[in-house]
């Protein structure tokens, strides 16, 4: 019987949502799992956990163990990083999930030099669109672009990312120019993503405002958007990561700036326990301090 094992596999099971979900990261079988704690409420004399067929509920004393299990390990992590003498040189592996098109445009340079900074760190990536579940698929680190949902994650603010909405000078040429939001609805738009109805926000005359765009093509890629909107098929509204180059050489043309909504937030997120992790830790300073000074953080406000 180990405590601080107990401790570390309950963690993992609120981190997972799930027996299954936890077993699957700690490499041990559901039932083990179960097993290991049934026995840690049997030690301590009381329920963690209210099981049931579909979900699992956190009993208040379970929440309150829960947070102080985080901390002592947090804790013990940290005095066996510093016997190990990584206190000054991370050492470890990252897993790292990130939004496709600001990846292939920045974590490429940005990356190696980090790794080249920090020479005992791995860093896995996982390139996707789609807001994955940090706990439950087992990453240390996610970088998300926008407001963030409430959650018991911990969000660090990386850089602005402004966004603008631009065209060909061919399909300005042959539709006209919008002065105003409302004359998107006589133009062709190239929406993000697959939903029927998307909006489009702007602000601006004192008040936000949404417009409801169409087009003919729908893409859950900026890359793709963007490509279209070179050749003419319509107007985007996509960061400036992803068009800048294209602006910058005029096979892009900006619009109805006096209309552009405020900035999005990059943020870093990661569970609490990770809170601590020397390796997780160094990579958002790194980013920070990347993002955010002379040319190449201009790119991005």
């Amino acid at each position: 019987m180990n405590p601080f094992e107990d401790m570390r596999m309950f963690c993992q099971v609120m981190d997972s949502g799930s027996f299954t979900a936890a077993a699957d990261q700690l490499g041990l079988s559901k039932q083990l799992v179960s097993r290991r704690l049934m026995q840690l409420e049997e030690r301590l004399g009381v329920r963690l956990l209210n099981r049931s067929t579909r979900r699992l509920d956190v009993t208040p004393l379970g929440q309150s163990y829960y947070e102080s299990a985080l901390r002592l390990l947090s804790e013990v992590e940290q005095v066996e990083q510093g016997i190990a003498g990584q206190t000054t040189e991370p050492r470890g592996t990252i897993r790292l999930s990130a939004p496709l098109s600001f990846a292939v445009a920045h974590l490429g340079c940005l990356l190696p030099e980090f790794l080249q900074r920090y020479r005992e760190v791995t860093v896995e990536v996982d390139l996707s669109d789609r807001p994955v579940d940090l706990l439950g698929e087992g990453y240390d680190l996610a970088l998300r672009i926008g407001v963030l949902e409430d959650s018991t994650l911990i969000a660090r603010r990386l850089a602005a990312i402004e966004r603008v909405y631009c065209a060909s000078p061919v399909y300005l040429a042959a539709r006209g120019t919008p002065l105003k939001p409302e004359d998107l609805h006589t133009h062709d738009c190239l929406p993000y993503g697959h939903s029927r109805q998307v909006q489009w926000r702007f602000e601006g005359r004192g008040k936000p405002q949404n417009i409801n765009v169409t087009g003919r093509m729908r893409v859950n890629n900026g890359e793709l958007l963007k490509d279209a909107a070179i050749a003419g098929m319509g107007i985007t509204y996509l960061p400036t990561f992803i068009v800048g180059s294209a602006l910058e050489d005029g096979r892009l043309v900006s619009v109805l700036d006096d209309f552009r909504p405020e900035p999005l937030t990059l943020s870093a997120v990661y569970p609490q326990h990770r809170q601590r992790s020397r390796p997780v830790q160094a990579l958002i300073e790194f980013l920070r301090e990347r993002l955010n000074q002379g040319e190449e953080g201009s790119r991005y406000r």
